[in-house]
């Protein structure tokens, strides 16, 4: 018979480890790169840009558009990578509680 205390039960454990995973989201670093290594943007997996590191050699007013560019495909670059590892970490930290439900996308939780 179907015991609702027991999955109400389930559902708050499977809750709070989605809000742990979404916190540890924090601690995922990707560095995308553009340019032959010369701009590279870090992101961690809450999508937030954390640092930008450009090449001393790019640093002169004529190449402005061009830098601007390369930034722009760095950090495009980090948020792609990092997006696949957060989900990655989601998943991992939901597995075995949840139901395997064809359609149930979990990637809009992080």
């Amino acid at each position: 018979m179907f015991d609702m205390m027991k999955m109400m039960g389930k559902m708050k454990e499977v809750q709070a480890k989605i809000k742990e995973a979404q916190e540890n989201l924090v601690h995922i670093k990707v560095t995308g790169e553009s340019g032959g290594g010369m701009v590279k943007a870090t992101v961690n997996g809450k999508k937030e840009v954390i640092n930008i590191d450009i090449d001393q050699d790019l640093v002169k007013p004529e190449d402005k558009e061009m830098m601007q560019d390369l930034v722009v495909a760095a950090v495009n670059k980090a948020l792609q990578e990092v997006e696949v590892l957060a989900k990655e970490e989601l998943k991992k930290s939901t597995e075995g509680m949840l139901p395997n439900i064809p359609g149930l996308d979990l990637g809009g939780l992080v």
